[in-house]
């Protein structure tokens, strides 16, 4: 099975930037403890704080369909849910 890698960014608007520094942590716990996470980063642009960079790598597609499928219930999914999302997902061992 092939590795999943996501990598890209995430423009938050202004009004949601608080929610989203402050639930970012948990959102990072969560995410490195799921089955099939190799690799999970997100930061925040030095240059633009409503920039934020993120790098995600799973072990397999259900892997990483899981997680999609857990974000969009949580409370992350719930705050970034007006962020534009730029994201480049690749296939491969």
């Amino acid at each position: 099975m092939s590795e999943i890698t996501l990598q890209g960014y995430i423009l938050v608007p202004e009004e949601d930037l608080a929610a989203v520094v402050a639930e970012l942590p948990m959102h990072i716990a969560l995410t490195l403890q799921e089955s099939g996470c190799k690799a999970f980063e997100v930061t925040q642009d030095s240059g633009d704080a409503r920039i934020f960079r993120v790098y995600e790598k799973f072990s397999n597609r259900s892997a990483f369909e899981a997680h999609q499928s857990r974000v969009e219930g949580s409370l992350w999914g719930s705050i970034t849910a007006n962020a534009e999302r730029h994201y480049d997902i690749s296939e491969g061992s």
